[in-house]
């Protein structure tokens, strides 16, 4: 069990990508969150894409499906915006071959060697899944989970 919760997660996410991405005002309106579908999960639940947009030209794209950051397009110092975001353009793709673009990474990120530890003297054994190692959550990351999302308003910076 973890100790997020599923809705808070993405809008957190959001919110903070769009203090990211150069927000110019002091609230955040819902008209500036566009959705649309982005495709169903392994067990045929819809995902969709959430895209937020600044009023400097900024963007940032997230899907329900691992919190992934599909798409981030920032202005260059032209003022002509490109996206810095390795990644795919379907779902399908990332569900493929999953090398963790963009992705929530939890419970922990990188490698846990022999999916062994020890914290406070007790010794914990985690599932593997990269070789002998347990990567980026184990079997069933952050990555894979379907959030749940919805837009809010809120102050920012």
């Amino acid at each position: 069990m973890n100790k997020f919760s599923s809705r808070n997660l993405i809008p957190t996410l959001m919110a903070l990508a769009i203090g990211l991405s150069g927000c110019s005002t002091s609230k955040h309106s819902t008209g500036a969150i566009s959705e649309k579908p982005f495709g169903t999960d392994s067990q045929g639940a819809a995902v969709t894409l959430y895209t937020l947009h600044n009023k400097s030209g900024a963007e940032v794209s997230i899907c329900t499906y691992g919190g992934l950051v599909t798409s981030l397009k920032v202005p260059d110092r032209n003022g002509k915006n490109g996206d810095v975001v390795l990644g795919y353009d379907t779902l399908a793709d990332y569900i493929k071959d999953s090398p963790y673009f963009g992705a929530l990474i939890g419970r922990y990120g990188n490698r846990i060697a022999k999916g062994k530890f020890s914290l406070d003297g007790t010794p914990y054994t985690l599932a593997t899944n990269n070789g002998p190692n347990a990567l980026h959550g184990g079997l069933k990351g952050f990555d894979k989970v379907l959030w749940k999302a919805r837009p809010f308003e809120s102050e920012v910076g």
